[in-house]
């Protein structure tokens, strides 16, 4: 039989109470200032690839650099370039020359924004994060992203080359007889937003069981670990609904603008994403309910077993007391104590300290008081 090594990092780590209630996640989270440009370290690379497709035929390109992508305005084609890396260089002279406002480049390169919506100059941006779950840390993860859609085309700008959610977007694109083919530039930005939405369900997804379990946790053992476990969660829970609750007012806006780039047909689409993230809004609002719960079922627990505790020691207490006063009274020092020169009056005295305390103990039996 293979017998599983011990790891003793896994249990040490709770010694210190930095590390077992995660208070460096607690600034992470909340400290963010939005009137200080956050740092940014710009990468070495960047990735772009273009989706260049009609309805009769799709091309799939990847570039190193931004240049290459210049011919793709006014091609007569619907154009879905992605890059991922963001350098304000590059930003910039892509904003520049497919007519972005400067306002939404500065937006682009700046980091920790809320989710947002804004229509300038004749384009229409989207601001917000996709998430997703670390199952090392079991902590939920942000990554800023930025659609701009225009005339034929849209643009899309992610931190992280190395994910994403729009792989099934990739595989639609390369089949000819999808709708995402035969529409524009707007149904492909319905589909990558509703691409995002859905991936919050997988997030959510992994945090109920991890609820789930923790619950279970927290019935069969209160402990000191089990009520950092709560805490930790609940911080992740804040970063979730942080990132999906301004989604609404995003895709809200959307379908309250008479932009021209949105066609009356894909509105009804995208009133479907705004059902999604209405019901992500509420599933995320049952998590703080259960989160609250789950907390209220720990403090219960701690009382209860500290309410058992001193029951024990009140019965213990109450049934040591005749023995007590027993003992004390034949241990007075005076002359004349009853049965003191007898033979049978210390066992008389020892009997009489063992029935007592029987007796009470089969009154507070039928009283049920245990």
């Amino acid at each position: 039989m293979k017998r599983s090594r011990m790891r003793p990092e896994r249990y040490l780590r709770y010694l210190l109470p930095s590390a077992l209630f995660h208070t460096g996640r607690t600034r992470q989270i909340l400290n963010i200032n939005p009137t200080v440009e956050q740092p940014r370290k710009e990468p070495e690379k960047i990735a772009v690839s273009v989706f260049n497709y009609n309805e009769a035929k799709a091309e799939e390109t990847n570039y190193e650099n931004v240049h290459a992508i210049f011919p793709c305005r006014d091609n007569g084609m619907i154009s879905w370039i992605n890059i991922d890396g963001i350098r304000k260089g590059d930003v910039e002279e892509v904003c520049e020359h497919f007519g972005i406002h400067q306002l939404l480049a500065e937006d682009i390169v700046s980091r920790h924004q809320r989710p947002k919506m804004d229509e300038v100059d004749g384009v229409l941006y989207c601001l917000l994060n996709m998430l997703y779950f670390d199952e090392k840390t079991g902590s939920v993860e942000v990554e800023q992203i930025s659609i701009v859609l225009g005339k034929d085309f849209v643009i899309t700008f992610q931190e992280d080359p190395e994910r994403d959610v729009f792989n099934p977007i990739r595989e639609r694109l390369k089949l000819s007889n999808t709708k995402l083919r035969q529409r524009g530039a707007d149904y492909l930005c319905y589909s990558l937003l509703d691409m995002i939405v859905d991936s919050y369900y997988l997030v959510m997804e992994k945090l109920g069981n991890k609820m789930e379990a923790l619950e279970e946790e927290v019935i069969r053992n209160t402990s000191t670990v089990a009520m950092a476990k709560i805490n930790n969660l609940r911080k992740e829970l804040i970063v979730l609904k942080r990132n999906i609750a301004p989604v609404r007012d995003l895709v809200s806006g959307i379908i309250r603008s008479e932009s021209e780039l949105l066609d009356e047909r894909t509105t009804k689409y995208f009133k479907d994403v705004y059902d999604h993230i209405i019901q992500a809004y509420d599933l995320s609002e049952n998590y703080r309910d259960m989160m609250l719960s789950m907390q209220d079922l720990y403090l219960n627990n701690v009382n209860l077993r500290m309410n058992e505790v001193m029951k024990v020691m009140a019965i213990v207490t109450c049934l040591m007391a005749p023995a007590t006063v027993i003992g004390g009274i034949f241990g007075m020092n005076f002359d004349v104590i009853p049965t003191a020169h007898n033979e049978w009056g210390f066992y008389s005295a020892v009997g009489l300290m063992l029935f007592v305390p029987i007796a009470m103990l089969i009154a507070f039996k039928r009283r049920g008081w245990f």
